[in-house]
């Protein structure tokens, strides 16, 4: 079995692929106390371990974004929350790469699908990479030459595939992007081979992660493993959206916070603390909180469903309903981050060692919380949204085309 392969050092993979979305979860759950187990190796280790990954291959994770008629299991952005969240539950490090790993499957809407079925002979490979363009990719016929360095390409020891943006050049010069407004960019698809990773990834927080630093120099890439997230090659369909592969970040700062509230609640049960007021104070507060946050992300997720599913697309979503998926995912991070923080200091000196899981939690969280979703930008984003002004994120809102 998955589990048992992981706990006696087995590849993991013996197990068929999962059939459909509940058993994927299941075996999310079933794996994430293996996970917590080895939560300390993942973070001394700066990767997952191989067998680490071999496992959460078996859950099927990393297949469940791509559509049923190349063989995946194509997961609603719901459901794919769910199983992070799940995996997060065992360990940050693991379930962000996950999050990060699942996306595999979501690029394959905008390759053409005879593509996606010569690069991806298994539905189990990872992609890794950085989409903001750190690069330069000059036209040349029947592609680019790509060349630059990006930061935090989560999981990319592991990976099979490594997606970076660039900006286009043609003949030396800078292409427009769309409507003429900035630079122009494309995201590119490179076998991991061909990438160079810089062992730079000495952090504050989800240290098991593994993002670091990459170089790709002067790589020919055919146009067929190019894509905007604003051209759908193959079939349109629910997860064909340019914003679909951040709609699964929330869930691991909800699995964290979740496994941390879970386990302050166990240590005062077991210290005899039941009755002491400012514990049962903090812990309310902050289920509170990790419960108005949760119902927030996939209330916003159930919301943009409807419509998706209805026939509609995100312009059909009100403003507010559209501001409410980069909101509510922004949201997510940062009450983790604030539940941590409560749960640390509740615990008190008990919490500074690492053996604590609460210090490294709180690491985590703090780290995860410097991505751009869960920064000021994405405020600004949706307020600019809602106020019919210019955001300055607008892939968040699953915005492509020209801003006023």
């Amino acid at each position: 079995m998955i589990v048992a392969g992981l706990r006696e050092g087995g590849d993991g993979e013996t197990a068929s692929p999962p059939a459909d979305a509940a058993e994927v979860l299941r075996r999310a759950q079933a794996l994430a106390p293996v996970l917590r187990d080895r939560a300390e190796d993942i973070e001394r280790n700066r990767r997952l371990p191989a067998d680490v990954v071999a496992a959460l291959k078996a859950t099927g994770v990393f297949r469940m974004g791509f559509p049923r008629e190349l063989g995946g299991l194509e997961l609603s952005s719901i459901e794919q929350t769910e199983v992070i969240e799940a995996l997060a539950y065992g360990d940050a490090s693991a379930g962000w790469c996950s999050m990060i790993g699942s996306d595999s499957g979501l690029y394959a809407a905008f390759l053409e699908s005879d593509v996606v079925e010569r690069m991806f002979p298994s539905l189990d490979m990872v992609v890794a990479g950085m989409l903001f363009p750190g690069g330069r990719a000059d036209r040349v016929p029947g592609g680019f030459r790509l060349t630059g360095r990006w930061q935090f390409g989560s999981g990319i020891t592991h990976a099979d595939w490594v997606i970076s943006g660039a900006f286009r050049y043609s003949d030396g010069i800078a292409e427009p992007g769309p409507g003429g407004i900035g630079p122009g960019s494309v995201l590119l698809m490179v076998p991991r081979a061909q990438v160079e990773v810089i062992d730079t990834w000495h952090t504050t927080g989800l240290s098991g992660s593994g993002s670091c630093d990459y170089t790709i120099t002067d790589v020919f890439v055919p146009d067929e493993h190019t894509l905007y997230f604003s051209d759908v090659r193959s079939r349109p369909g629910l997860l064909a959206q340019p914003e679909v592969h951040m709609r699964n970040m929330p869930g691991v700062p909800l699995g964290v916070a979740r496994a941390a509230l879970d386990h302050a609640r166990e240590v005062v049960v077991a210290t005899g603390r039941s009755d002491d007021y400012r514990s049962q104070i903090v812990l309310a507060d902050c289920e509170a909180d990790f419960a108005a946050t949760r119902h927030a992300v996939y209330g916003a997720l159930r919301r943009q469903h409807e419509v998706l599913t209805a026939g509609g697309t995100l312009d059909d979503l009100t403003a507010l309903e559209r501001a409410a998926l980069p909101l509510s995912r922004r949201h997510a991070f940062r009450t983790a981050r604030s539940i941590l923080t409560r749960l640390y200091d509740l615990a008190q000196t008990s919490a500074i060692y690492r053996p604590s899981p609460l210090d490294r939690w709180l690491r985590d969280t703090t780290t995860m919380c410097q991505h751009v979703v869960a920064q000021d930008r994405i405020l600004q984003t949706a307020g600019a949204h809602l106020l019919g002004g210019r955001p300055t994120f607008p892939l968040a809102l699953g915005i492509t085309g020209p801003q006023r």
